[in-house]
């Protein structure tokens, strides 16, 4: 008995190590990029085009990515899920990675790092129907008369934005500052993106500063109207960017490269007027934006219905942009710097923080260069540079914040 039990032992142990290998012989080879999925994020607005459009065109599988992409319900959804690792990365604002690492919109410290910037342009503030015949497109001088007369006659007048210390958030108040109204005045609350015109349409809110095609569908609807494009506030300024996580940044470098090779593709084909009606139709489907292609198209081609019966607006060189010939994708601390310097003006920060230190360590330019690098895309010579906001004309000086914060108001005049 002992003996056969003795021969069964070698047998097996003879037998075991061919076995394996005939099985790992038999197994397919994955490679480390097919087997490890990357998570990216986006909200249901026209720019989350570069990321769905790289997905559609089957650029991710070009540049060897293999890339899920997933709607996500709110700018503060995103924060959670990238900080968390749950996503790699997913379309953002461009200014919310400072927002949170300051504390305005988030835990003080947290970061997510910024690869490239999306798109330029394409925001608006939509003013409810009540504002109809007293205030029209660009009449920034009748905003506060119209503000004051409401706040007398109804005790609230209410805006809204997507996310604190978002490039939505800041556009706003800088808009009511301009038009001097006084934002402890009135109420400005968050709501997310495709919830803005439903609760316009209910009373929710006197006014809203969202992307499109949120402004334009409120046109469509006849429950509000167009009273200021972004691109009338600042042209060309930052909106979107590809933020990502932190350690995906740093363990997956090269993936992280693929996938801007990506993204970058789809903002060169998004910029070919010819292919923004193809664009529009697919974005505008229900597992993305689930809005009307025909007011995506319009609004991504710059034709803007303005509503309340003020006719059409062409945009001819400074509607929604998402290449520029790479102008539009380096993302530049410039910006990041002037986005917190807004945050110190309208009262989010009481002392300026580390301005520089925090872009070095949220902005990825390094990586950015080494991606332009290699796709001979231009790498703009202009970050760091004094710049002008179209608005009201105020300098931004990014080696001198403080005294640019000295030439505008500190609160709300």
């Amino acid at each position: 008995m002992n003996l056969i039990n003795k021969k069964t032992n070698f047998t097996i142990s003879i037998l075991a190590p061919i076995l394996l290998l005939i099985l790992a012989s038999a197994a397919p080879v994955v490679t480390t990029t097919e087997k490890q999925v990357i998570h990216l994020g986006f909200i249901p607005l026209t720019d989350c085009a570069p990321l769905v459009m790289a997905k559609e065109l089957g650029l991710f599988e070009k540049y060897g990515v293999n890339v899920e992409i997933s709607k996500e319900a709110s700018w503060a959804n995103v924060r959670d899920k990238i900080l968390t690792g749950e996503l790699d990365g997913a379309h953002c604002l461009f200014s919310m990675p400072f927002s949170v690492y300051t504390g305005v919109g988030g835990k003080e410290g947290s970061e997510m790092r910024i690869a490239m910037v999306l798109n330029n342009n394409g925001q608006a503030i939509t003013l409810s129907k009540d504002f109809c015949g007293k205030v029209g497109f660009k009449q920034i001088n009748k905003i506060a008369p119209v503000v004051g007369a409401k706040l007398k006659a109804e005790k609230e007048v209410t805006f809204a934005m997507t996310f604190p210390g978002g490039t939505h958030d800041i556009w706003l108040r800088y808009w009511l500052a301009a038009a001097r109204v006084n934002q402890k005045a009135v109420k400005i609350i968050t709501i997310p993106p495709p919830q803005m015109v439903a609760n316009m349409k209910v009373g929710n809110m006197d006014g809203y500063c969202v992307g499109e095609p949120w402004n334009g569908v409120a046109v469509k609807q006849g429950v509000g109207f167009t009273e200021i494009s972004s691109q009338d506030i600042w042209k060309h300024h930052p909106e979107k960017a590809l933020v990502v996580n932190k350690q995906f940044s740093e363990s997956r470098r090269e993936d992280l490269k693929n996938v801007m090779k990506a993204v970058m593709e789809a903002c060169k084909w998004l910029d070919s007027r010819a292919n923004r009606k193809k664009a529009a139709e697919i974005i505008g489907k229900a597992p993305y934006v689930n809005a009307p292609a025909d007011v995506i198209e319009a609004r991504l081609m710059g034709d803007y219905n303005l509503g309340c019966d003020q006719g059409t607006e062409i945009y001819t060189d400074n509607y929604m942009l998402f290449h520029r010939n790479g102008e539009t994708n380096f993302p530049r601390k410039s910006h990041a710097i002037w986005f917190m310097s807004q945050y110190v003006r309208f009262d989010y920060l009481k002392e300026a923080p580390d301005y520089k230190a925090i872009a070095d360590k949220i902005i990825l330019q390094d990586l950015y260069k080494e991606v332009a690098a290699s796709m001979k895309i231009k790498i703009p010579e202009d970050d760091m540079k004094p710049f002008s906001i179209d608005l009201d004309k105020a300098k931004f000086d990014p080696t001198n914040p403080s005294d640019y914060l000295k030439t505008v108001a500190l609160t709300n005049q």
